[in-house]
């Protein structure tokens, strides 16, 4: 809805984006050589050099993390927190992008000021015209009167919704529907039946019908969209299926047909695949050789502190539900390993001093770089559970098997926002769920950078 005015604050947004960052580069430079006094190694201009190149990565980043979406239906501290994470992002990329210029005299603090000045003049914008937009539709401006065609659950959902977030921007008039409803003790006008619709949108201001019939009044919808159209207000479909859509449908086009992909997964496309797999190969290759000596260290650990194999073994139910051979560093003793049915919690009694030190660290899944060259596992993705598991969750979680439709992965988006060990498996799922379905690279980037900031000490794990 409302897409007209949303591209043109997004063009005002991107302009605004492009210049606060402009702007701040040069005054980074002012602040760290002229009022902290320095020498500088190189000159301005090459700050601006860069600038070229990082902009349409900072653009990149600021898709990736939604802050171009519709203002109207998110929140603002969740906006200002995506600003932060992108460019939180965009400084680790900067300072690698240095790296392989092999430029060694460029200042590292200026590129932290003008990080720093970039995320809170780039936050402090999207607030001011946030709180601009809110005081114009106190006022009445900018607000999209709404009338609802049928009622269901679906609409009863969209109701309770849209009245409580008044900074959505919309003010729902009323329904219309041919029997009558209960709407629980929600305030809303009954219009009358659904042959009014066409004087409704006549006499009153009505900027856009949501249409919601239930399944044995879909025979009324080409009547209702030709009405809408006749008299020139735009019409909206809320469907009474909409809890068994994502919150973003992918639809394909067979020829000329639109047909709606209840689970659309990114990964389906050959050449995202093979862009992740080739990234698996090279950095778990590459990490491998750069954390030897800590995978040699950890192995004489676990050799010392208890006998018994270095290499913990354990059959994982990997994509496709087909089971795979998972390595970890042994951290428990050789006679509780057995055990496929239970839990591991923080106070586990199987576990030894030294197992308990690499699981709070996670450096007992280290071995799994070797599953991931294998093609078993990927960098990121959901976390593999064992079969007994599998069998109990899938009867008790609502959707736990889509979570086979893509390689799981050492971290993910559940372990990044902190479900991960004996946490909630619902919450867990959700989080794999959107991983899913919202797959790109820098989506995985995002989460590797997070896994070495929150990911590798494990919370839930106890010393």
């Amino acid at each position: 809805m409302i897409k007209e005015n949303q591209r043109l604050l997004n063009w005002l947004l991107k302009l605004a984006d492009v210049s606060i960052a402009i702007l701040v580069m040069p005054v980074a430079y002012y602040i760290r050589f002229d009022l902290l006094f320095g020498r500088p190694g190189i000159g301005p201009g090459y700050y601006m050099q860069l600038l070229v190149v990082i902009l349409p990565l900072y653009l990149l980043l600021y898709y990736q993390f939604n802050l171009y979406d519709p203002f109207r239906y998110k929140s603002l501290l969740s906006e200002v927190r995506r600003v932060v994470q992108a460019n939180a992002v965009g400084l680790v990329l900067i300072f690698v992008l240095n790296f392989f210029l092999r430029e060694v005299d460029v200042s590292r603090l200026t590129i932290v000021i003008f990080s720093a000045l970039n995320t809170t003049l780039t936050s402090l914008i999207r607030v001011s015209l946030r709180k601009t937009l809110r005081v114009l539709r106190e006022k009445g401006y900018n607000i999209k009167h709404l009338l609802l065609v049928g009622w269901n659950e679906s609409t009863g959902d969209f109701f309770d919704r849209i009245t409580s977030n008044k900074q959505f921007g919309y003010q729902i008039e009323g329904y219309l529907s041919d029997k009558v409803r209960q709407v629980g003790n929600r305030s809303i006008l009954y219009k009358g039946t659904i042959s009014h619709l066409a004087g409704l949108l006549d006499q009153e201001e009505i900027d856009e019908v949501i249409i919601s019939l239930d399944y044995d009044e879909f025979p009324l919808l080409a009547e209702i969209i030709e009405v809408c159209e006749n008299e020139g207000v735009k019409s909206n479909l809320l469907p009474f299926y909409t809890k068994y859509l994502p919150s973003k449908p992918y639809i394909d086009d067979i020829d000329g047909l639109p047909l709606i992909n209840i689970r659309h997964i990114p990964l389906d496309n050959f050449l995202y695949s093979f862009l992740k797999r080739a990234f698996d190969i090279v950095a778990s290759a590459l990490g491998l050789v750069v954390l030897s000596p800590l995978l040699l260290v950890t192995a004489v650990g676990v050799r010392l502190t208890s006998p018994g194999p270095v290499i913990y073994k354990q059959l994982r139910v990997g994509r496709n539900k087909k089971e795979f051979m998972m390595y970890k560093f042994r951290s428990m003793r050789v006679d509780g390993n057995a055990d496929m049915t239970t839990w591991g919690g923080r106070a586990d009694s199987r576990r030894t001093a030294f197992g308990t030190f690499i699981r709070k660290c996670s450096i007992d899944e280290l071995p799994q770089l070797f599953n991931v060259l294998k093609g078993d596992m990927s960098l990121v993705g959901p976390r593999p559970e064992r079969e007994y598991f599998v069998q109990k969750f899938r009867e008790e979680v609502p959707l736990y098997m889509l979570k086979h439709l893509v390689r799981p992965g050492i971290t993910g988006w559940a372990q990044v926002n902190g479900w991960r060990g004996d946490t909630s498996i619902v919450e867990r799922i959700k989080c794999d769920i959107y991983y899913i379905e919202n797959w790109s690279f820098l989506l995985d980037l995002k989460i590797l950078i997070m896994t070495v900031f929150k990911g590798i000490i494990n919370p839930e794990e106890e010393l």
